[in-house]
């Protein structure tokens, strides 16, 4: 299994072979390091590969991390759930890739703060005339009282709230171009969250 940590850059177009541009999204792939190399048969009882990605100042983090990471400073840890072979140490970069790839990509979206219920869920609101004066945008009646939830807010009840901040994966995508002296990976479609976004990109 292919797998690296990158970063959302922004959005592009690729001309391909055929003279069709498609849209695609610029991720920074920086090398990663293995951190650590878990197996089924050892204390973890998973197997899997961690890898850290990016730098951060020692200072800044907690001496457990520090002692686990060799006394490195990496902005940020992943694991990746395979049975490959790895070792402490190992660079993974933007190599592993080749064009025609396909890969899925996980991350998380951008936040949007406290929304209501027409911007969160799509509500149509209540009507614009016939005496409507200050529920255009309001989710209207829950269903409360003695009915189906017996007076009390119904688990899974659509209201307004935080949106936004949600782990999405985006399957099916291609690789279009690979730059690996510059890290960068070019991806089709979007892919979740703002730029900066730490990414996992794993092949499908």
């Amino acid at each position: 299994m292919k797998f690296i940590l990158a970063t959302k850059e922004g959005m592009t177009r690729i001309f391909g072979e055929d003279g069709l541009a498609r849209a695609g999204t610029i991720l920074s792939a920086g090398p990663n390091t293995v951190t650590a190399v878990k197996t089924a048969e050892g204390k973890d009882g998973y197997a899997a590969v961690q890898v850290g990605q990016g730098d951060r100042k020692t200072k800044n983090i907690s001496k457990p991390v520090l002692g686990h990471t060799k006394g490195k400073g990496f902005e940020a840890i992943r694991e990746f759930r395979t049975t490959d072979a790895a070792e402490v140490g190992a660079i993974i970069d933007a190599s592993v890739f080749v064009v025609g790839d396909t890969v899925q990509v996980s991350g998380l979206t951008k936040g949007k703060g406290f929304a209501g219920v027409v911007k969160r869920h799509g509500f149509h609101g209540g009507p614009r005339t016939h005496g409507q004066k200050h529920t255009e945008r309001s989710p209207g009646s829950i269903g409360g009282g003695g009915g189906r939830a017996g007076g009390r807010v119904a688990k899974g009840m659509r209201m307004a709230g935080r949106m936004g901040t949600d782990r999405v994966t985006v399957k099916n995508l291609k690789v279009l171009a690979i730059d690996v002296a510059e890290g960068k990976i070019i991806v089709s479609g979007a892919v979740p969250g703002r730029r900066g976004t730490l990414l996992e990109v794993v092949s499908a």
